[in-house]
This record gives structure tokens, sequence and C-alpha cells, in this order.
């Protein structure tokens, strides 16, 4: 078991400028979603990390993230991490989930575009 919890302090595991790590108690899910939408735009893919309970919610997130266009899935890693309960003092496994998505092809068009919807945007062009 201590392997487990040395392997979640591994000198890799350093911080990444395009990593968000989510707690489902800290703040709102779109705040998350709008974060992951600048990522995105300014490092071509973003990386959604989440321990135990807020897996959920980073599966949400990268969902919303895809079934709106904005991206696509590049990873999905799933582990254990070991950790110490604060409450007994002994190690516990976490589920652990990172999702890397990267930009879409249609990305730049749909978050640069104003809040038309689409057919008004194609009638717009057609009166030009």
């Amino acid at each position: 078991m201590a392997t487990v919890a040395a392997a979640a302090t591994l000198p890799d595991e350093t911080p990444k400028k395009n990593r968000i790590q989510v707690s489902n108690t800290k703040k709102p899910l779109f705040f998350y979603v709008n974060l992951a939408k600048r990522y995105i735009q300014q490092h071509n893919e973003v990386e959604l990390s989440a321990l135990g309970m807020a897996i959920a919610t980073v599966v949400t997130i990268a969902e919303i993230l895809k079934n709106n266009g904005l991206a696509t899935e590049k990873r999905v890693l799933t582990s254990t991490v070991g950790m110490k309960d604060e409450n007994k003092g002994r190690l516990v496994q976490k589920a652990k989930i990172e999702i890397v998505l990267g930009k879409s092809e249609k990305f730049d068009n749909l978050v640069n575009s104003p809040t038309k919807t689409e057919p008004e945007a194609v009638a717009a062009e057609d009166k030009k």
C-alpha cells in the first residue's frame, strides 16, 4: 500500500498550466466549463482531473464541451491514489480520473461568433 501512496507524489506530477483540478464543492459547474474553454483557447487542450465524488463533475464538464462541438476527447486515464484519511489517520484509496480534451476544428468559429443562432447567421450571410 505504501507504494501506491508514493505514486501519488511522483516528480512527474508537476503542476501543468492547462490542468484544472475539479472539486464538486468549491465552484459551480459552469465556472469549470468556462475555465476549460479559456484553457483550450490558450493552450489548444485542457486536462481535467478529479478525485472521488468529483469524478462525475469532470465527466459532465467534458460531455458539455464535446456536445457543444468545442472539444474532442484525446485521453482518459483512471487510477487510484492512496491518501491519508484525516479522521481515521489511515491510508484510504481514492478513485482518480484525468480527461484530456483538445480543441475542436469548429472551436474558433463557435467561440468567436456573435450570439446569433446558426440559422440567423446563415440568413445574414445570404443577405450579403
